[in-house]
């Protein structure tokens, strides 16, 4: 079993991500499932606009790609912006737009058969509309969203400290993050792309 997380996070490394602390809760669990977990900021890579695979020289988005596909849990994870998910979170969103029209050797897109959650975190209100934002974009691409698959911590609406800076709400967000996880393994481990049928011809 593997998984991948995307931090989506505005910060570069080696800067403190308030979104990178609640989503190792997630990783923890997954691996404490047996998942081999890879985590990537992708603000430290050039992803450059587009939506195909490969936007050329000098794009760091193919080796994200195999990641991902390599992957049988995708978890997107990103901050609250204006209450919305931000703009690098946006940026693989469309990235990954290329995957709908790539299929395997069955004409199934590459995404089917694995299973996505998201991680928000933010210190203004809008966390769920990003869940149903982010999921519904993941959905498109053809991964499949599990109930209960998402977790989110935020003190909105207003500004206020950040994930790191305050304990209160952990409990919570902690909480719902580990059965995030619990639940992306238990479909992972069941689901693949045949659970899919083939397209019919000229569907």
């Amino acid at each position: 079993m593997r998984a991948v997380v995307l931090n989506c996070t505005l910060k570069p490394s080696p800067e403190t991500s308030s979104t990178e602390a609640l989503a190792r809760v997630v990783l923890a669990e997954l691996e404490k499932g047996g998942a081999a977990v890879d985590l990537v900021r992708l603000v430290d890579l050039n992803i450059k606009p587009g939506v195909e695979s490969d936007m050329g020289e000098g794009d760091d988005w193919p080796d994200v790609r195999e990641k991902i596909l390599a992957a049988n849990i995708l978890i997107v994870a990103t901050p609250t912006w204006l209450g919305q998910q931000s703009s690098v979170c946006m940026r693989a969103l469309e990235r990954m737009d290329a995957l709908i029209g790539e299929t395997d050797d069955s004409g199934r897109p590459l995404a089917f058969g694995k299973v996505a959650g998201v991680v928000i975190t933010g210190n203004e209100d809008g966390a769920h509309h990003i869940v149903g934002t982010v999921s519904q974009a993941l959905i498109d691409i053809g991964f499949t969203v599990p109930g209960h698959s998402w977790t989110y911590w935020h003190l909105g609406p207003g500004v206020g400290p950040d994930y790191v800076e305050t304990d209160k709400g952990h409990d919570y967000s902690d909480r719902v993050g580990r059965n995030a996880a619990r639940n992306l393994l238990a479909l992972a481990s069941v689901l693949t792309p045949e659970t899919f049928p083939v397209p019919e011809s000229g569907d």
